[in-house]
């Protein structure tokens, strides 16, 4: 090391007191594919900027990299939440899992924050209702130096940030992602009618059942009513609100379900849609796709669909469209919580498809360190060599928490899956994950589930990407189907909260580190697939070309003996690693 290097202090550079870098470098944005990041393959000088009155100057300390900046590279403004931008002529920048410092606070914040002051971004902003993000609408941490405004600080939700404190810079900008795993187990799926909204009840001319509704029909501003029987339009007109209308609209087709919707809801979809004996296929599918955001699709049955439904999956995903049912005559049984569980059933059998990507681990890592979780785990992944490296991370915590853990292969088989999962449960799993963003695979994996069982959809794919899935297993057995997007504040603040208890590890997902240079690389390996884990960029640290931990350990023993047990990210060798490769 230089004598420059030489006198540099960690403890000065964690209170934020180093001198501020000339130039500034970052890696921009401007349009498609890995080439578009930076400027000819390396990250272009800026000026470090002044705060102005309501923002913070920040130091961007460390970056993980996400699938979901892959899906920016491939799309570019055609990202949804680009919302068409012209990337060559306004671009963005990468970075949206960032644990920052404050450097500098303008006047009218310094009543709230200070220099010195660490922080984690929560990505998923909203302002006046309008989805934005920042590392997509606004540009990221793949900087050293940039500034936060009200675009952050003054959202719908206040400011987006969380303090940060007894964590590593790896593992503050880790709980992003880690808060997305567990937002997945939370309930975001609306259970119960909206007030204020409308309700398609759509019967069959020929269905004499004696139905019940102890609950929900006062809620819909309006009511429509396609070919249900005098005993259901009584039901409705007894319980229904007293400000509520109530339409007739009978002998609709399926084929007519979408021009309906478009004469009622001026295409925006109907809230809550409530089928009742569902028999056909057809009509399950057309009628689901007239489910509006945040909607439900609700079904009393007893009788099994004449075909698999394709189903919108990626709008379970991203628009938390929530299918709901019960064998019993009430339809009111469909709707809560104590029928639609969120999170993994105490006990049971979890199976997760792609388990061995960085996403799967994080999602199994979860799983076995839940105090009530489940008993045995399964994870299929295409790739032998995530799965070893997966193995040597998960074998040990599952050994140590009495779980029964086996990965396999399927090499593209699904029966081999299929029979995997029927030799080792009673009737199909409790619960499957699905963390690769594919229509069949996903289709595949609801086949998986047995009674009670839940689907999580945490991949996301494309609105419009359409599924085949037995819904005659929600009403029937109970099935669900639930899917997130992002997380909120209180998720991210709750990881944080785990990591200090010592309840979850942030550092195990750690596979591969590198400096500002690297950012591109790192992306790039990302696509290829390069690293079973989480790649963390330190926007800091100059010459740290982008490694594994296990080449980094080589490379430097005693970074290496810092590292905990299986290569094992800690927060000494991110201090090692800062003392070598500063910037400054």
């Amino acid at each position: 090391m230089t004598n420059e290097r030489a006198a540099w202090s960690f403890t000065d550079f964690v209170s934020g007191e180093t001198p501020l870098p000339s130039p500034n470098l970052g890696w921009n944005t401007y349009g498609t594919g890995i080439e578009s990041i930076g400027r000819d393959g390396a990250p272009e000088p800026m000026e470090v900027p002044e705060p102005g009155a309501d923002q913070l100057l920040v130091r961007v300390d460390a970056v993980g990299l996400c699938f979901s900046d892959v899906k920016l590279i491939k799309q570019g403004g055609d990202h949804p939440k680009l919302y068409g931008r012209d990337l060559s002529v306004e671009p963005t920048r990468l970075g949206h899992e960032v644990s920052v410092t404050i450097v500098s606070v303008g006047s009218g914040l310094a009543d709230t924050y200070q220099a010195g002051q660490r922080l984690a971004i929560q990505p998923d902003i909203h302002i006046d209702g309008r989805s934005t993000a920042y590392g997509y609408t606004i540009p990221g941490g793949l900087i050293q130096y940039h500034l936060l405004g009200p675009e952050v600080l003054d959202g719908d939700d206040g400011a987006y940030v969380i303090p940060v404190s007894e964590v590593g810079y790896a593992a503050a900008a880790m709980s992003e992602p880690w808060a997305c795993v567990e937002a997945s187990y939370t309930q975001r799926r609306r259970l119960e009618p909206l007030a204020g909204g409308t309700m398609w009840i759509v019967g069959r001319s020929d269905d004499d059942r004696a139905y019940e509704f102890s609950a929900g029909l006062d809620a819909p501003a309006r009511i429509i009513l396609t070919d249900v029987s005098p005993q259901v339009a009584a039901l409705v007109a007894e319980g229904k609100g007293a400000d509520t209308v109530v339409v007739e609209h009978n002998g609709v087709e399926p084929a007519g379900y979408a021009a309906l919707s478009d004469e009622l809801t001026g295409g925006n979809g109907f809230d809550d849609i409530v089928m009742l004996d569902p028999r056909s296929g057809d009509s399950v599918e057309e009628a689901a796709k007239l489910i509006a955001f945040r909607g439900t699709l609700a079904m009393a049955g007893t009788q099994a669909l004449d075909r698999l439904p394709n189903i919108d999956v990626g709008r379970i995903h991203y628009h938390y469209t929530a299918l709901l049912g019960t064998s019993e005559l009430d339809v009111a049984a469909s709707y809560g919580e104590a029928r639609n569980r969120a999170d993994l059933l105490a006990g049971g059998t979890t199976v997760f498809v792609g388990a061995a990507g960085p996403m799967g681990q994080m999602h199994m890592q979860r799983a076995l360190e839940m105090t009530d979780g489940p008993s045995t785990l399964i994870g299929f992944d295409l790739d032998d060599d995530r799965i070893a490296a997966a193995k040597v991370i998960l074998e040990p915590l599952a050994e140590r928490q009495g779980r029964t853990l086996i990965f396999v292969n399927p090499g593209g088989d699904d029966q081999m899956a299929a029979d995997v999962v029927a030799e080792m449960t009673d009737g199909g799993a409790d619960d499957v994950i699905v963390t690769v963003p594919v229509g069949p695979v996903m289709a595949h994996a609801g086949s998986l589930l047995g009674p009670n069982g839940m689907l999580v959809l945490f991949a996301g794919v494309p609105n419009g990407t359409m599924a085949p899935l037995d819904i005659s297993n929600v009403y029937l057995h109970n099935a669900q189907f639930t899917g997130t997007s992002g997380s909120s504040i209180e998720d991210q603040a709750s990881v944080l909260n785990k990591a200090v208890e010592g309840s979850l590890s942030p550092g195990l997902a750690l596979a591969a580190v590198g400096g500002i240079e690297a950012a591109q690389n790192g992306v790039r390996a990302l696509l290829e697939g390069d690293y079973a884990g989480k790649v963390v960029i330190f926007p800091q640290l100059s010459g740290l070309a982008l490694q594994s931990l296990e080449e980094l350990a080589e490379r430097d023993p005693e970074i290496g003996d810092a590292l905990g047990d299986n290569h094992m990210w800690t927060d000494e060798a991110e201090r090692l690693l800062f003392e070598k490769y500063h910037a400054s």
